[in-house]
């Protein structure tokens, strides 16, 4: 496929504002329901409530990825689809009952592949071509590095008139926990830094847990939806009754795998415990499903911690409410939804002092720490105290109305070098950066090599119901 190398996106000219009518948002994510992840839950949102804020001024398009029948099987085999309508269908009966309105925006689909090895989606073929011309305006790529590591074809910049990446990943924390984890880091942060310079006009960074961006900003731009709020103001309004909120004690909720804070939860939990009286001892609820599942219980059974698993659980339903606090030790999370929405249902959050966190931290009822003595002291506050009612300011924060217009803000373009010596040589630098990534991603064997997969350079010839590729296969340097 031809490199397309100064080609400018379609309408608005350069400079213009985000907020001026008639801009078109086109936001693509690395995963979608019925998988329940932060970048499938949150875009979704983000689509929803962008949409909503301006309608009438603004289109907005939420491009996900489609999995064949055999990479359903892997990520949701308890909600299976013959056609992308069907999986449109469930995302959007889904979201009705999230929202306090009726969504408006459209969902289209482009391939993908689950990578056993990754546990995440890759792309299949040049992403942009699933964006017709007319809608190529303003790009919103989520996990921008994710998006483009084994991107071929027109860069995201010539086909839309901004590209705006939002960090939500902290991969150079999974890469440092594999086998050679600080060749794998240094490699890695190398290509994120690379892939989202020449992809992306502007990098949003959720926290300052995650590596430097070129053109970047540090604002979480996330929110939470309209029940969780609900359940904190009744909560609050129920303040000062004789009668407790909260009927349970903590709990945990995650995708189980070690690296999304298991690792952490069970260390603080033995760590506590040994010290503890019998009357202050730590026991959680944990819910989540994911592929260290089983390894999780295992080694907690194994040092005989008081951690009862159950599953997957959606944190809105009423299986996770009537908890008075919720723990969450990870130190991978970039931003944490879980640790939001706890909040914003009033309850006690316990977490570790981490840039992931910074923003959590200005609310009353959480609970920093940074040594095993803090989080003793923590957890047994939040044992015998009540979490105080959450002030009206504070829940706004929490709002999806009030992340929109913060991620508006943040994604305005950045007025370009004083100097137009050093406009030119940026764009020198993206172009030649840019030219020398397409070139090696248009090797199939340099693709199998380095974890793009077999059959994954190309978009498919045939509709998306009816594509059947090959069983996946990894690279050299992916976790086995």
């Amino acid at each position: 496929m031809p490199f397309k190398g100064w080609r400018r996106g379609r309408s608005s000219p350069e400079g213009s504002s985000l907020r001026d009518p008639g801009r078109h948002f086109t936001i693509v994510t690395t995963a979608s329901l019925p998988w329940m992840t932060g970048t499938s839950v949150n875009p979704l949102l983000r689509a929803a409530y962008l949409e909503f804020s301006r309608r009438g001024e603004v289109g907005v398009t939420l491009l996900v990825p489609w999995l064949a029948p055999c990479d359903q099987k892997l990520v949701h085999p308890n909600a299976m689809f013959e056609t992308p309508e069907e999986q449109k269908a469930y995302i959007r009966s889904w979201l009705a009952g999230r929202v306090d309105f009726q969504p408006a925006f459209d969902i289209h689909f482009y391939p993908g592949r689950y990578a056993i090895d990754k546990g995440s989606i890759v792309p299949v073929g040049d992403v942009t071509e699933c964006v017709p011309e007319e809608e190529a305006d303003v790009a919103v790529l989520e996990e921008p590095e994710h998006l483009t590591w084994f991107h071929h074809g027109t860069r995201w910049t010539d086909k839309f008139s901004h590209v705006v990446g939002v960090i939500h990943t902290n991969y150079l924390e999974y890469a440092r926990r594999e086998k050679d984890g600080e060749k794998k880091e240094k490699l890695l942060r190398g290509v994120n830094a690379t892939v989202a310079r020449v992809h992306c006009h502007k990098i949003i960074k959720l926290s300052g847990a995650v590596q430097d961006f070129a053109r970047s900003v540090t604002v979480n731009v996330h929110g939470v939806s309209p029940h969780f709020i609900g359940v904190g103001r009744k909560i609050a309004e129920a303040t000062g009754t004789e009668t407790s909120s909260f009927s349970k004690g903590g709990y945990f909720i995650g995708k189980v795998v070690w690296a999304k804070g298991y690792l952490e939860l069970l260390e603080r939990v033995a760590e506590y415990n040994e010290t503890a009286s019998s009357e202050d001892q730590l026991a959680l609820d944990v819910f989540g499903d994911g592929d260290d599942f089983k390894d999780v219980i295992k080694s907690a059974a194994r040092q005989k911690l008081p951690l009862t698993f159950h599953g997957r659980a959606d944190h809105a339903g009423e299986n996770t409410q009537g908890y008075k606090f919720f723990i969450n030790p990870s130190l991978s999370d970039v931003v944490a939804t879980t640790t939001a929405e706890a909040l914003a249902m009033g309850k006690f959050v316990v977490c570790a002092r981490h840039p992931s966190n910074e923003f959590f931290s200005t609310f009353a009822n959480c609970r920093t720490y940074s040594t095993r003595e803090e989080f003793a002291v923590c957890v047994r506050e939040v044992l015998h105290t009540e979490p105080k009612p959450m002030p009206a300011e504070d829940l706004r924060r929490l709002t999806w109305q009030d992340a929109t217009e913060r991620f508006l803000d943040a994604a305005e373009p950045d007025p370009p070098p004083a100097k137009l010596r050093n406009q030119i040589g940026q764009k020198m630098s993206d172009f030649f950066a840019a030219a020398c990534h397409n070139t090696m991603t248009a090797s199939e064997a340099m693709r199998c090599l380095v974890g793009g997969g077999a059959g994954t350079l190309l978009n498919p010839t045939v509709d998306l119901a009816d594509w059947r590729p090959d069983e996946w296969s990894g690279g050299v340097m992916d976790r086995k």
